[in-house]
């Protein structure tokens, strides 16, 4: 029995759902992936094609196997999809997954024949196309966040052949001011470098970057574009999709969907009376102990006199990032659950206990090291309805926006996303609680 106690002990994982406290009840997320693809493998025979072939398998699976995947364009990782349903098909008929469609149904008996569909209207491809698209987010989040703190960039202005080194955005502010070329918030692409390939190939090319007409020189090019005000992409082309973040966000919508629901919230009704409206205020919950408050300050500034926490110290010290903050509150909310000390790893028997051994021994602002809670397991919250994570978006956006002032950076209208109301609804909203609630 015992030894079946330190056995669950050393597990660190939490399967049910958690809640935090709510306040009294009187208190006022096709995008392909931009990679080289894996191969293709048939999910009935041998047949396999490189991933960039993918109609050429689908054809196959109509014509050889009578087999139709619904809405292909929405799984966000076609070759694990492929090889998901490759090994549940030996487990079992194919009928026991699949909707029957006969064709020719009043012709001749042999004349008709049978297809099989396969879509997410089984809930069992439903959850597998859900879960592709969660992981196939987390990668893009990394990848996006990777690309913010890098400083490595050297890149070559393709308007004026100005170098610009450091960070991506020099460059992108650069031929937004001076050439009057936007492709959007800089923390709103992803893939930076490979959507700069293609534009360049595309001018290289004497390709216009809107209408994509072909001119017979590169004078002749940049005067249509500047004439014509062709200084920005097609937002209609596909190809572009999956530089943009808002692409991954949720599963089936594409960023004009997501856009048009937007807009759709700020339509006045008429026959509405909103008079006696009043907002209940968000409560952001201590990590330490059942203190709520209404903002970041005020819980940031409670942590700090009654616990001697400082996370914006935290924050600065160690040039945490907003996924990075996302892990570390996580990681702690979770220690704390845990009734153990997130310094040193120590497992008391009450939140009582081990919220005193933090103070005695001074554990309070002492973090293990970054490979402890730097893990994507911590990008999935202890608490599937911790408002502390959605304040945290703020928090960072305004000190990208104060850096951005020191340095003398402008701003850049986006048009196709308010990037920090996309990260809430969808990426907190969505991608958290739903994954906590499966797991």
């Amino acid at each position: 029995m015992a030894a079946r106690e330190r056995s669950e002990d050393s597990l660190d994982h939490i399967l049910e759902p958690l809640c935090l406290p709510e306040p009294a009840a009187d208190a006022c997320s096709d995008a392909p992936s931009p990679h080289c693809p894996q191969s293709l493998a048939c999910l009935f025979c041998s047949e396999s094609l490189p991933g960039t072939q993918k109609d050429g398998l689908l054809k196959h699976l109509v014509l050889e196997h009578k087999l139709v995947i619904a809405d292909v364009k929405l799984i966000a990782d076609l070759p694990k999809y492929l090889l998901y349903w490759k090994g549940r098909f030996l487990e079992q008929p194919i009928t026991d997954f699949c909707s029957v469609i006969k064709t020719n149904s009043t012709g001749p008996i042999e004349q008709q024949e049978h297809y099989f569909l396969l879509c997410d209207v089984l809930p069992e491809d439903r959850n597998l196309r859900e879960k592709l698209q969660q992981k196939r987010l987390v990668e893009v989040l990394e990848q996006q966040q990777k690309e913010r703190e890098d400083c490595s960039f050297r890149r070559v202005c393709m308007f004026c052949n100005d170098e610009f080194t450091g960070n991506r955005s020099s460059l992108l502010n650069h031929m937004a001011r001076e050439h009057a070329f936007s492709i959007g918030l800089p923390d709103n692409i992803v893939y930076c470098d490979e959507l700069l390939d293609t534009l360049q190939s595309k001018v290289d090319n004497l390709q216009c970057l809107y209408c994509e007409k072909t001119f017979r020189d590169k004078v002749t090019l940049k005067d249509h574009m500047r004439k014509k005000a062709h200084r920005r992409i097609n937002c209609n082309n596909q190809q572009y999709d999956r530089f943009y973040v808002i692409n991954y966000l949720e599963l089936g919508k594409t960023w004009e969907q997501v856009q048009s629901e937007d807009d759709r919230e700020l339509v006045d009704d008429e026959d509405d009376d909103w008079s006696d409206w009043r907002s209940h205020p968000v409560s952001v919950v201590c990590l330490f102990c059942a203190h709520q408050s209404e903002t970041m300050q005020q819980i940031c500034a409670h942590m700090k006199e009654v616990h001697s926490f400082d996370l914006h110290q935290l924050r600065t010290q160690l040039n945490l990032g907003f996924y990075q903050q996302v892990k570390l509150v996580n990681f702690i909310r979770r220690q704390i659950h845990q009734n153990r000390c997130y310094a040193c790893q120590g497992k008391f028997q009450s939140r009582g206990d081990v919220l005193r051994h933090i103070v005695d021994e001074g554990h309070v602002m002492d973090l293990p090291p970054v490979s402890a809670w730097n893990q994507p397991q911590y990008y999935f919250p202890t608490y599937e309805n911790d408002a502390l994570l959605c304040t945290l978006c703020d928090s960072d956006g305004d000190q990208s926006e104060e850096n951005n002032q020191d340095d003398g950076v402008p701003v850049i209208a986006e048009d196709d996303l308010e990037l920090r109301r996309a990260k809430e609804k969808s990426v907190l909203s969505q991608l958290l609680k739903n994954t906590t609630t499966s797991h």
